[in-house]
């Protein structure tokens, strides 16, 4: 059970009307935002880095094939090793004859052509990897810092998943096809913003141009870094198996967009759609505040406690991007495993609040506590149990299984 705010008919502005139902709030009248923007891409998604809103999602949570995409995901096992202090920028890698052979210059593929049985420094492997998609080069820190290639994929898959990148599987640190290696194009975006927000540094590189290494200078495989549209950012991926897929980024005005698509038919498709969407991103869109920071969202359940709900809030502003002159329907929630078991601390997480526009999740906003509420005296913990069990009935009446109804809606 939840409830939403009633100052939630004030804190939702301008064209934004609202109307309570049983579990939904509802928002305004009627499309989808991106029912008028088409794309050839396969997969596409488009996120704002500052509220979180999905502008655009096509087969965005649909399984694929991320190519040289994947080496996003290595990068950042990397740029995490050095946040914990297992590696040091000073750290050296040998390229094995593995490495060389799999991935290096007898490869045929991507290569920094780095020579078997040298030692590479941490950054210029990092920009191997990055700016020159070297096969060879993630192959040597997969081996540097986990012995194998293979051990490093199931490090890559268990870091994803502890992220909440839970579809995303990980076979290699190349991109190199695998039947079990896939991702999202929601996952990708994700990653990425992940990425930029933790290791600043790191994925400044992503958005240098050219590389050399060996004598051999390459640019940087991302055509979108030299559109002129604020890309930094971020990898490019192709296989007979995906198709042509970009993950790219661009900041204009200190707004910060990321872009995914995937199973285009060229290079240059994949620099077009991208642009596109990001262009259109920046400019058919304004921006809504919906809840100030502390200000009260909902109520969770609390079974047993000193009072029988706990406000919910958000620390900082909620806010979410909504189409310039479009009228729009969106519905929120709020989600969270309840009810809550006392003692409740302030500021616990507990949920979240999900908008969706149409049949898109186009913001998620985490929720925390707005107070402390301690147990109860037993009548009141003898009274919650007696409505719990009254709702468990009601709950299989309706679901069948108590597991299958939804925690909070």
């Amino acid at each position: 059970m939840f409830c939403l705010a009633r100052s939630a008919r004030q804190a939702l502005r301008s064209n934004i009307r609202i109307a309570f139902t049983i579990a939904v709030l509802v928002l305004a009248a009627a499309r989808p935002a991106s029912a008028e923007f088409q794309t050839a891409a396969e997969q596409a998604f488009l996120i704002d880095q500052a509220t979180g809103t999905v502008l655009f999602s096509k087969n965005a949570d649909v399984p694929m094939v991320p190519a040289s995409m994947a080496k996003i995901m290595t990068v950042e096992v990397i740029a995490e090793e050095l946040r914990q202090g297992r590696l040091d920028w000073d750290d050296t890698f040998v390229v094995s004859e593995n490495a060389w052979r799999t991935g290096g210059a007898p490869s045929g593929g991507s290569t920094m052509f780095a020579e078997v049985n040298s030692e590479i420094g941490l950054e210029n492997l990092l920009r191997g990897i990055i700016i020159h998609s070297g096969n060879d080069a993630s192959i040597a820190a997969a081996e540097g810092i986990a012995g194998s290639e293979e051990a490093f994929a199931r490090m890559m898959t268990r870091h994803a998943h502890a992220l909440g990148l839970t579809t995303s599987e990980w076979r290699n640190a190349t991109g190199y096809h695998h039947p079990e290696q896939v991702t999202t194009a929601r996952e990708l975006a994700l990653l990425t913003l992940h990425l930029v927000e933790t290791s600043p540094e790191i994925y400044a590189m992503f958005g240098e141009e050219s590389f050399a290494w060996n004598g051999i200078t390459q640019r940087n495989r991302n055509d979108l870094l030299t559109m002129n549209i604020g890309a930094d950012g971020v990898k490019t991926g192709f296989l007979s198996e995906s198709g042509y897929g970009l993950v790219g980024s661009a900041v204009q005005d200190g707004q910060r967009l990321v872009v995914v698509v995937n199973g285009l038919d060229t290079a240059a498709k994949r620099a077009q759609e991208a642009r596109k969407l990001l262009e259109w991103g920046f400019r058919a869109f304004d921006r809504r505040r919906l809840f100030e920071p502390g200000e009260t969202v909902g109520e969770a359940q609390v079974y047993g406690g000193a009072t029988p709900y706990v406000a919910l809030t958000a620390d900082r502003p909620i806010e979410i991007l909504m189409p310039r002159g479009d009228d729009q329907r969106l519905s929120a929630r709020i989600v969270y495993e309840g009810p809550l078991l006392p003692p409740v601390e302030q500021g616990t997480p507990v949920g979240v609040l999900r908008v969706m526009r149409g049949d898109t999740l186009a913001l998620e906003a985490p929720l925390e506590t707005a107070e402390s509420v301690g147990q109860g005296p037993i009548s009141r913990r003898a009274f919650d149990g007696l409505w719990e069990l009254g709702a468990g009935a009601i709950r299989r009446a309706i679901f069948g299984d108590p597991a299958a109804a939804p925690g909070s809606s």
